[in-house]
């Protein structure tokens, strides 16, 4: 890695409204977490993917490929399905 390489990470998040709370799994790398609101919850989400990334890029770990967003939401016709980016710097990784 050279110290101007820049990460991009993009994946399909699945939200599902449940009583208390709104969950948001990542199917492509079983992790979720979960929100009081929506907002909450992206935002949570967001920033766990940024988490999970650099710490896969900093322990170098297999990153599975995200699935195709028209896919994911085949599946999951019901809940609200979006693509949830992430930037890792190389400041990240020291």
């Amino acid at each position: 890695m050279k110290p101007t390489d820049l990460y991009q990470y993009v994946y399909p998040a699945v939200f599902v409204n449940g009583e208390d709370e709104i969950a948001v799994v990542f199917p492509d790398l079983n992790i979720s977490t979960e929100g009081e609101t929506f907002e909450q919850a992206f935002l949570l989400a967001k920033d766990y993917l940024r988490v999970y990334c650099t710490y896969s890029l900093k322990y170098d770990l297999d990153m599975p490929s995200p699935s195709f967003y028209i896919d994911v939401k085949k599946h999951n016709p019901k809940d609200s399905v979006m693509l949830i980016d992430t930037l890792i710097f190389p400041s990240d990784l020291k």
